[in-house]
């Protein structure tokens, strides 16, 4: 196991500068994900602390180790890729033994390394197979497999289940989460998808434009988001966002001016059979989206179109609603998207399309 410490790092290419003075700690033995959009910079942070890319600036230390200046293959990391980048013309057995042979190791170890690791990823009856054979989940335990002999204090994983089918995205992803518990070891993990970040990392860090925007765990991402920009990101549907500007007759008393309300959701009380202290907004239905329990509603009133989240009886498009949103459960953001915490409890404005009472 290992902890990895981030120091002042940025990465330019060329004239572009991809990541600024990134700090982050990622904590011995944990299950770190950092999630994005396409471009934020997160592939380029995972392989500069494999060594696969050179830093401009800044410190990588692993455990108490700088390794900057460390070659990939010394920093005791092992990574698993989104093309699982294994050898067609070998077997399993012979792609998870390959940096084993590398390294001298005997072959009666070797043996038994690849006899209990492919134990623990199900890979027992395919070891003679060739990767061509297998099914994309079955190639990526054999990346897995290859990655686990060489007992790394740091797995890190680009993207490993991209490729693959939502059910078999599901199946690795518990997978990997049992594997981790079973490992003990440090697990830095990328991906664009928020609903893996959530359902799998204990620590997820939200980046955005080479900077970071929140690492928090899941619950504090979604349920305290310290920005617009997480927000947004974290969350299915995302966060519902009112912007003030233009807004008449809103008067928000707060130390910061307030450019954005939003709420989640399932806050919207639809219809509510009383009255309700806060956001009020009056709309039609656009769509309805039935997912067994519940439905989701998609809303166009005058502030905007926004979603709600409900176990009610469907209601259908076209229907006229009232969704209120209690005081409690808004966010406030300034007009460079920060948080205000505690702002507008007092508040009595009316803005277009809704009131706040």
């Amino acid at each position: 196991m290992a902890r990895i410490l981030l120091k002042g790092i940025s990465k330019t290419f060329k004239d572009e500068t991809v990541i600024q003075d990134l700090n982050l700690e990622i904590k011995d033995g944990s299950f770190t994900v950092l999630v994005g959009p396409s471009g934020c910079g997160k592939s380029t942070t995972l392989r500069m602390v494999a060594g696969l890319e050179k830093q401009s600036g800044g410190e990588i230390w692993i455990d108490d180790t700088c390794v900057n200046d460390t070659p990939p293959g010394m920093r005791d990391v092992a990574m698993v890729f989104q093309n699982y980048a294994l050898y067609p013309t070998m077997t399993v057995r012979g792609n998870i033994e390959f940096g084993l042979k590398n390294r001298g190791v005997p072959r009666n170890e070797r043996d038994k390394l690849v006899k209990d690791i492919s134990e623990i990823v199900g890979l027992a009856p395919f070891l003679d197979k060739k990767p061509q054979s297998l099914s994309g989940g079955q190639r990526q335990r054999v990346a897995l497999a290859r990655a686990m002999v060489k007992k790394p204090k740091v797995f890190i994983l680009d993207e490993p289940l991209s490729n693959l089918d939502a059910k078999l995205r599901n199946q690795m992803r518990t997978e990997l989460i049992q594997l981790h518990k079973r490992l003990g070891t440090t697990f830095v993990y990328v991906t664009h998808d928020q609903v893996e970040a959530m359902s799998m990392g204990d620590e997820i860090v939200v980046m955005n434009k080479g900077a970071i925007q929140q690492a928090d765990s899941p619950m504090k991402l979604y349920q305290d988001p310290a920005n617009l920009f997480t927000a947004q990101f974290i969350g299915t549907p995302a966060m519902n966002i009112i912007d003030m500007q233009g807004m008449k007759g809103l008067n928000i008393r707060s130390d910061r001016p307030v450019g954005f309300i939003g709420f989640r959701p399932e806050q919207g009380l639809l219809n509510p059979d009383r009255p309700v202290e806060g956001l009020v907004l009056k709309g039609d239905i656009l769509t309805r989206e039935s997912l067994g329990a519940e439905n989701i509603y998609q809303i166009r009133s005058d502030a905007g179109t926004f979603f709600v989240k409900t176990f009610l009886r469907p209601l259908e498009p076209a229907d006229a609603v009232t969704v209120a949103v209690p005081h409690d459960q808004l966010y406030y953001f300034g007009p460079d998207g920060g948080r205000i915490y505690g702002a507008g409890m007092q508040e009595r404005a009316l803005i277009a399309g809704g009131a706040i009472v």
